[in-house]
Formats: C-alpha cells, sequence, structure tokens
C-alpha cells in the first residue's frame, strides 16, 4: 500500500527557512514522482512542483522555483522541500502525493502545517 508521512511543519518567522518531509512506504521513491502542494483553508489547493525521480527532472510552478527546492534520501524513502525566505502568504498545510497526484486515485499525505509570522 502507497503511504505518505509529510512532517517538519512548524511555526516561522518571515525570510526564515523550513525543509519538509515527505516519507514514503509501499513504493521506492527513487523509481516514482512525487509533487509537493499547499492548501489554505477555503482556497484552491495549489502545486508547487514535480520531481520525477525516475528520470531527474523536476517541474515548478513559475512562482515558487525561486525559493523552493527539492531533494531525495533514497536510503531513508524519503522526499524534501526546502523552503527559504518565507513570507506569511506560505502560511498553508503542505502536502506531498504519488505521481503528483495525477491520477484521482493517487495517494496524498494527510499534510504538515506551515505558519509564517511576520
Amino acid at each position: 500500500e502507497v503511504q505518505l508521512v509529510e512532517s517538519g511543519g512548524g511555526l516561522v518567522q518571515a525570510v526564515g527557512s523550513l525543509r519538509l518531509s515527505c516519507a514514503a512506504s509501499g513504493f521506492n521513491v527513487e523509481d516514482a514522482a512525487i509533487g509537493w502542494f499547499r492548501q489554505v483553508p477555503g482556497k484552491a489547493r495549489e502545486g508547487i512542483l514535480c520531481t520525477n525521480n525516475y528520470d531527474g527532472t523536476t517541474y515548478y510552478t513559475d512562482s515558487m522555483k525561486d525559493r523552493f527546492t527539492t531533494s531525495s534520501d533514497n536510503a531513508k524513502n524519503t522526499v524534501y522541500l526546502q523552503m527559504n525566505s518565507l513570507k506569511p502568504e506560505d502560511t498553508a498545510v503542505y502536502y506531498c502525493a504519488y505521481n503528483c497526484g495525477t491520477d484521482p486515485s493517487d495517494s496524498w499525505g494527510k499534510g504538515t502545517q506551515v505558519t509564517v509570522s511576520s
């Protein structure tokens, strides 16, 4: 069974950094595509990036690519989202998704809350 668990969220001051983790089970992240998303209550979910570990390509939402990056630790079967120069408007619940959530049946984590204070 494919499962994803996000962690690493919390409260951070503006201009600070945070690294989120997406721990995977049921598949190998080195062979998969993982997407990162975020959502503010009452607003539509927003895509951040989709990383295809099997071919090394990463696609970013234009507004995110300057401050957000991703990496993987295959030994830990974990994908990371590095967030820099955080702004209060980055406050949201952050999710990772198997296969970048391209299929309705794809598994998603439960999310981790990131709060950026001004």
